[in-house]
């Protein structure tokens, strides 16, 4: 009975020291709170992830927000992959569209982010076919994504 009382407690001293030893400063060495960063930090805005995500989380809720209008198919944050299912504007039933967005690194970066689109069109026999889409419709998705990752950014730092 005396050893669990005195084991209890070294056990938890040892978890937070372990803790406490995995996190690094790297090049951006700044002051991280008690237990460098464990327990809470000094309040610095960076573009690391989120805890629970595996991406950029400005660029992971901008992509969430652009792409609002149209259903979600699949989601992994861990990833930094999303996948529309298809949309088709309730104005023109002759087409619809479809996106997949890859979050590639955990920096707000222009090139951290990636944008496909597809389009299909009602067929003479009332099938869906494969179109051609514009180029310039997926950079104008990425820009809207980029612009919003960095107003995101910009509130959480100016908050």
């Amino acid at each position: 009975m005396l050893f669990r009382r005195l084991i209890t407690p070294f056990a938890v001293a040892a978890c937070v020291m372990s803790l406490a030893a995995c996190a690094s400063r790297g090049d951006n060495s700044q002051d991280r709170g008690l237990l460098g960063g464990v327990f809470g930090g000094g309040g610095q805005v960076s573009d690391a992830p989120e805890a629970g995500i595996g991406v950029n989380s400005f660029l992971w809720r901008s992509s969430l927000e652009v792409l609002s209008f149209m259903p979600l198919s699949e989601v992994d944050p861990f990833g930094g992959v999303i996948i529309t299912d298809w949309y088709a504007n309730p104005e023109i039933q002759d087409e619809r569209f479809k996106a997949t967005v890859y979050i590639l690194d955990t920096r707000l970066r222009a090139d951290a982010l990636s944008v496909q689109l597809f389009k299909q069109v009602r067929g003479a026999e009332g099938g869906w076919v494969d179109a051609e889409i514009d180029p310039a419709t997926r950079i104008q998705i990425e820009n809207a994504i980029l612009t919003r990752a960095r107003q995101l950014r910009i509130q959480t730092i100016q908050d």
